[in-house]
């Protein structure tokens, strides 16, 4: 059977053509992109919907804003929506208009004036690299958010975001001081706080603006007292149109701002904006209480808001032992133990700022005594409770609290915690009583959930599990949405305390009234009249007949379901993404995805490549291949036919599916950091072993992957294969002909010459006839193609290093690891190798001799992919990396006479992203081992460098390679002087040597020669 092509669907309308040619031929200059995989990218958001737009398109300015509204009033059936970080739960960027992607060029910050207590920023920059920004001065940007890392100020205007902290610091629309927005038509809408006096005089005039003001009068001042009535006296007060506050009564002002704030990009496209700054509380402390149930801590809490709380925020057991399984949990295990002899069931954290030192000390030993008493009592459910004073630890704690959302998507089964009803707000006093009810309502469909969320605003985010593919559970979760509508109306609150409407605009009308939502689509008329911003979220014109989008549209799982099972399971990573969009994390120090973070590409990261590949697989289901199990092993094609398909240039979807893929680093940073295990390496591995059942593969996949076997033989001439490589006409060859680059030089003297003396060869026979005490004494080195044959010294130093620690030091064959094969989609080969060198390990290790591996990565493929790949007969063999073995051994082997100085200085760690994603304790470690010898070790934040194993050396990554290097590395290398540096990677250390031009130390080097200045 041959692999068919893949054509894409639904291509882009006539209509939104002609636009698009007119918008590439006009002064416009961001990008414009309606190719199917780009419009995919953004065809979802963090919800369960999917909606396919006709384009994206990336302005670089406000002017750029502008031409694409001019231009649309020549095209009328074109239609807008502006997107952010794409973090929206309820589906409120989707379109099946134009997406205009404001994050990938619009994200500067334009001025911070701490003297006025203001910051100018443009719509795209992130949330937290704002604060990253203000925090030097002092200040941050206060309204919080669980997804902080790539959630834009655009975005966060236009749902009108507040989490954490909001009894203290507000909303957003707190702090919005002034918006510059572009409207439907191209026009540009400045918006400030006015008198009601100068807004009634402006109202009189013909522009756009002067109608806007008309209309705000006329609704939010002339119809004060219905509004009042109507809105709930909340700190979760009703946005989407923000109709109360448009109007301050108190200081006579109108502000057109709060009407933008909260609209969802439906009245027009913000550019800009000014927002006032808080100054960061000097002092802070986080008290974690703990409780015996759940409802013991909802009901608590009103209690540490009474003592004047800047936040209280709570987790249910749900979450936390789902944050135990997670990377996040080796950071805060010691912050949140468990209670002996009780169980842990629901959790408050309560935090404190101050900048008087005394006071909040003061306020904390006060609660102390109150809890320490509980405790011992029982009263409240209290069972324990834990207090830092230290922002890192409380850092450390709230970053597992924000990654809540994304923990849930763990769960095990088909059913999972999905968002559709999940930021209810009641008021406080109300909570407990709303959320026992709440509970009843989903335990009585027999559903399992998950909650957490800011218990002091009366907000708490559920999360019913279905398994949306089924279409019955998709009524269900339609029966409930209406439900929670009834229920939190019943407790006085709001179907959408912080996440906006979206989806839920059909409960519009219902929660205004038809008096006040005729209101809001006036003010939707005079904004938009031809309902061309963001159409059906919120409401429509009034004199428009278009209807609002609802709660039972179109969802991811509607295509899903169409997916055969068989292709489900072959690509299972991929089917995993939940849309979170952790990927996205605009923190260049973050292992995860370095390749989005160079190219600013949705479809480059964990979420676009799972979202492609979804599609690629449910198009190749449609397609008509029937198999009870997909796999290159289906496919066979003749080398002819597959030159033939590779020169012709019909369209394929699997190019553009492909094209994502290739640009994968494979640094499996994404398997640790995303929060439901989106293995890219994994499923990327799968698809290009079935691509290439069609197409021809080039030749440096065939280099990559036969690297195993060259080096061996190369290194039998070490000096003449480098002889060559030096030559420039060699190097131009091998980049045109195979297109790598740097090739790396091999080491010479070979890893035996510089062993010889040092460790002992292998001989199963000898090693079978020592006494178990006698191996104790024996450490087996286990090679890799890397470390062995191009950077030999450093196994030979770790030899030394085992002899100067008390052991001898055994080398065993080289065989291949495969990871290479399994990097380039070659599994079949990978499965061969995996086998047989799985099998030799094995039969070492019944000797029982620790075996360790020197580079971190290949040693993890033994515990990763050969897992997946052979399964119970991968056997039980152990590899250890260094640090892991170092951990084992005992006081004793430690014990020398360590010098001291005041002047030392201290080494620099910077470790392989994949290492430190897979095993996050190893730098702790590394720093403790080093301290052992009085050695101290600064660990440094970094993101990916690059390399990535070979991806460098690909000439059409190799300038991606250099810029995610700039990103993080070459700032933080160029703070320490070469001998301070200590690489875990050899890729890392290959690429700093190609850029910095000097080769960084293993830290096992760097610490063989501490070892060597002390005596024992």
């Amino acid at each position: 059977m041959s692999l068919p092509r893949v054509a894409p669907q639904q291509s882009v309308s006539e209509h939104y053509l002609r636009y698009l040619d007119a918008l590439a031929a006009s002064s416009f200059a961001g990008d414009i992109e309606y190719s199917y995989g780009s419009r995919l990218a953004v065809a979802t958001d963090n919800s369960v919907y999917q909606k396919l737009p006709q384009a994206v398109v990336f302005p670089k300015s406000k002017t750029d804003l502008q031409c694409l509204g001019e231009l649309a009033n020549q095209h009328p059936q074109v239609t807008f929506s502006a997107r952010g970080g794409g973090t929206g739960t309820n589906g409120q960027s989707l379109t099946d208009g134009i997406v205009v992607d404001i994050s990938r060029h619009m994200n500067r910050v334009l001025e911070i004036n701490v003297d006025e207590g203001w910051v100018k920023v443009e719509a795209g920059v992130v949330k937290d690299q704002l604060n990253d920004a203000l925090r030097p001065h002092g200040f941050f940007f206060s309204p919080d958010l669980s997804t902080s890392n790539r959630a834009t100020i655009g975005g966060m205007i236009n749902t009108d975001a507040s989490g954490q902290g909001s009894l203290v610091y507000g909303k957003t629309s707190d702090h919005v001081l002034g918006l510059t927005s572009v409207l439907a038509n191209g026009e540009e809408l400045i918006t400030t706080p006015m008198s009601v006096d100068e807004a009634r005089e402006r109202s009189q005039r013909s522009d756009t603006l002067g109608r806007i003001l008309r209309q705000v009068i006329a609704t939010s001042v002339d119809k004060r007292d219905e509004i009042i009535a109507k809105f709930p006296r909340m700190n979760r007060f009703l946005t989407g149109y923000d109709l109360e506050h448009a109007y301050d009564a108190d200081n006579q002002k109108i502000d057109v701002s709060r009407l933008i704030t909260g609209s969802e990009g439906s009245l027009a496209m913000v550019a800009e904006a000014t927002l006032s700054l808080t100054p960061i509380a000097t002092f802070k402390a986080l008290v974690n209480i703990k409780y015996d149930s759940f409802e013991s801590a909802l009901r608590h809490a009103p209690r540490m808001v009474a003592a004047k709380a800047t936040s209280v925020e709570t987790v249910d057991s749900k979450v936390l032992n789902l944050a135990k399984t997670d990377i996040i949990w080796h950071s805060i295990a010691d912050l949140i133990t468990d209670v002996p002899d009780k169980t842990l069931l629901g959790l408050n954290m309560v935090e404190y700022n101050s900048n008087d030192e005394k006071e909040i000390k003061a306020r904390i030993d006060t609660l102390e005594e109150e809890l320490s008493r509980a405790a011992e009592s029982g009263e409240y459910g209290v069972i324990g409770y834990q207090v830092t004073f230290d922002k890192a630890d409380i850092g450390r704690i709230y970053a597992m609290r924000k990654k809540a959302v994304g923990l849930l998507g763990k769960t095990e089964g088909s059913q999972k915690p999905i968002a559709f009803a999940e930021d209810t707000a009641v008021p406080p006093e109300n909570l407990a009583d709303f959320i026992m009810e709440f509970r009843d309502l989903l335990d009585s469909h027999g559903l399992k959930y998950g909650m957490f969320g800011h218990v002091d605003a009366g907000v708490l985010h559920v999360r019913p599990a279905l398994d949306l593919c089924d279409i019955e559970q998709e009524k269900l979760m339609h029966r409930i949405s209406d439900d929670v509508v009834a229920l939190v109306a019943k407790y006085g609150g709001l179907m959408w305390g912080e996440h906006g409407k979206g989806f839920r605009s059909e409960y519009g009308p219902a929660f205004f009234g038809e008096s006040l939502f005729t209101e809001l689509r006036k003010i939707k008329g005079v904004f938009d009249p031809s309902n061309k911003m963001n159409p059906g979220k919120i409401c429509t014109p009034l004199a428009s007949n278009d209807e609002l989008v609802k709660v039972s549209d179109t969802k991811r799982a509607t295509f899903d379901r169409t997916i055969p099972v068989a292709f489900k399971s072959a690509f299972a990573p991929a089917m995993e993404c939940n849309g979170n969009g952790l990927c996205f994390n605009y923190d260049t120090t973050s292992p995860m995805c370095p390749s989005s973070k160079i190219t600013r590409d949705r479809r480059h990261s964990p979420k676009g490549r799972a979202g492609l590949i979804r599609e690629w697989i449910r198009l190749l289901g449609e397609s008509g291949i029937e198999t009870a199990k997909l796999s290159a092993d289906n496919f066979r094609t003749s080398f002819i036919q597959r030159w033939k398909n590779t020169r012709n240039n019909e369209a394929d979807f699997s190019h553009e599916v492909m094209d994502a893929m290739n640009g994968c680093l494979a640094c499996k940073s994404c398997s640790s950091q995303c929060p439901v295990k989106v293995d890219v390496p994994e499923f990327r591995a799968t698809f290009l072993s079935i691509y290439y059942q069609r197409y021809l593969r080039p030749l440096k996949d065939y280099m990559v992957a036969n690297i195993e076997r060259m080096a061996p033989l190369m290194a039998k001439v070490p000096d003449v294969v480098n002889f060559f490589l030096r030559r420039k006409l060699v190097a131009s060859l091998i980049e045109k002909q195979i297109g790598y680059v740097d090739t790396p030089l091999l080491s010479s003297p070979v890893l035996t010459k510089r062993v010889e003396n040092i460790a002992k060869p292998f001989d199963m026979a000898y090693l079978n006839s020592l006494s178990d005490s006698e191996r104790e004494k024996h450490v087996l080195i286990v090679q890799d193609p890397f470390t062995s044959f191009y950077d030999a010294q450093v196994v030979a130093d770790f030899a030394s290093l085992v002899k100067e620690m008390g052991y001898r030091p055994i080398l065993l064959p080289f065989k291949p690891n495969g990871k290479p094969e399994h990097v380039k989609g070659f599994l079949q080969r990978f499965a061969d190798t995996a086998a047989s060198t799985a099998a030799f390990l094995n039969n070492v290790a019944s000797l029982n001799i620790p075996m360790v591996g020197v580079d971190a990565s290949l040693v993890l493929c033994y515990r990763d992919e050969y897992v997946k790949t052979l399964g119970k007969q991968r056997g039980e063999f152990t590899v250890l990396a260094v640090h892991e073995w170092l951990e084992t051994l005992p006081d004793t082997s430690w014990e020398r006479d360590v010098p001291t100085s005041a002047d030392i200085l201290p080494m620099a760690l910077f470790s392989h992203c994949t290492e430190k994603t897979a095993l996050p304790t190893s730098e702790k470690q590394w720093q403790t081992l080093f301290a052992r010898v009085g050695q101290p070790v600064d660990i440094v934040s970094v993101g990916c460098c690059g390399m990535a194993g070979t991806y460098g050396h690909e000439a059409d990554q190799k300038q991606n390679s250099l810029g995610i290097y700039a990103l993080s590395w070459e700032q933080a290398v160029n703070r320490y002087s070469p001998e301070q540096v200590m690489a875990t990677g050899y890729s890392c250390r290959s690429q700093v040597d190609r850029i910095e031009n000097f080769k960084p130390q293993h830290p096992l080097q760097a610490l063989l020669a501490c070892i060597r200045k002390t005596t024992r």
